[in-house]
């Protein structure tokens, strides 16, 4: 399996299983083992993945992390863990003291669902105060995906990562300034653009009106970008796959189609194609869209259907299919819902095999 697909199942696996999960120990085997294990490392080497690893701090022995990872005879990342739960904001000094005593260069903070990376870019030997790269993995983006490749066992390169590392930082260090000036913009950030856009001269009164104007154009410009994007990428991944004609061909006066295929279906039908992948080819996933409901079948055949969709202006719903073809409707609030239902999803691969 691809590494970026191995990633997706652990993402699949958190919004499955974290609900059930009700230990720290729990969540290491679930989460947090298969997720060193997608990075190439050997979880049942204990030369290479060491549990319970012992960092004597100062007085202290027999002190203990909970995984390190080993090359060539030598600790290269600590791993303190957490129940999914947890907030890591309470648990960073531990992390912190362990790194301090060690040869280890990076260090992983993560409850199995929120993953921090760390490194010694501010003072030789002591770990930063702040991440390098952090990520939701339940939410992850293919830009997270590359920077974690570069953590793989057949990708690990100490000098390039801690290269891209103070980068990383400080990319991300601005994309939070942003944020900031986007959803809350400073004066200094408001009197800056109002200068390019009116002439006249600037009042406290004048800042204050453009303040809500900035708010809303950055905003609005971030959600069309998203749009675009969104759009861009599922016009291109459409034209690669095969998707069937429309199950029902209704047509107006004029003798065009009703039906128009919209982003929140294509949204739609990605996830239950992600999540259909873990179990059968993604190319034998496809779609057709009727004009009251949206279809996800198996080999583009009616007679395999996985799933249908309703995306109404009020109401989602779900509709999924038994063996013997009986309709189940699931309400639904967005379409990342649709992850609840991922075990019920693969389990109509098997009527089919």
């Amino acid at each position: 399996m691809e590494f970026n697909d191995a990633i997706r199942n652990i993402a699949n696996r958190v919004n499955t299983l974290k609900d059930s999960i009700n230990t720290e120990e729990a969540t290491k085997t679930a989460f947090i083992m298969p997720f060193l294990q997608a990075l190439g490392y050997d979880i049942f080497n204990p030369t290479e993945v060491v549990p319970e690893y012992i960092t004597d701090i100062g007085t202290k022995k027999g002190e203990k992390i909970d995984y390190a990872i080993f090359k060539d005879g030598h600790p290269i990342i600590l791993i303190e863990c957490k129940h999914w739960a947890k907030n890591l904001d309470l648990h960073d000094g531990q992390l912190l003291r362990y790194f301090h005593v060690s040869k280890a260069k990076f260090g992983i903070l993560t409850n199995g669902i929120h993953y921090r990376f760390y490194t010694d870019l501010d003072e030789a030997n002591k770990m930063d105060s702040k991440p390098f790269l952090e990520f939701n993995i339940s939410e992850i983006r293919d830009s997270h995906l590359d920077k974690l490749k570069a953590f793989h066992k057949g990708h690990y390169d100490l000098e390039k990562i801690l290269s891209t590392a103070s980068e990383m930082k400080y990319m991300n260090a601005l994309k939070g300034v942003i944020h900031n000036e986007i959803h809350n913009p400073s004066p200094e950030f408001v009197q800056f653009l109002v200068k390019r856009v009116y002439e006249g001269r600037q009042t406290a009164k004048l800042v204050e009106q453009f303040t809500e104007l900035v708010k809303k154009s950055g905003v609005q410009y971030l959600h069309d970008s998203v749009n675009d994007r969104l759009k861009a990428a599922l016009v291109k991944e459409n034209n690669e796959i095969s998707v069937a004609p429309v199950e029902v061909n209704q047509s107006s006066d004029d003798g065009k189609t009703n039906i128009e295929t919209t982003v929140e279906e294509l949204e739609a039908f990605y996830t239950v194609k992600a999540i259909m992948r873990e179990v059968v080819e993604g190319s034998r996933i496809t779609y057709r869209d009727a004009q009251s409901y949206f279809a996800v079948f198996f080999d583009d055949n009616n007679r395999k259907p996985i799933c249908r969709i309703q995306l109404g202006s009020s109401k989602k719903y779900l509709i999924t299919f038994s063996e013997d073809k009986k309709e189940t409707k699931h309400e639904i609030e967005k379409i990342d819902d649709i992850y609840k239902f991922t075990d019920l999803l693969k389990r109509t691969a098997t009527y089919y095999k």
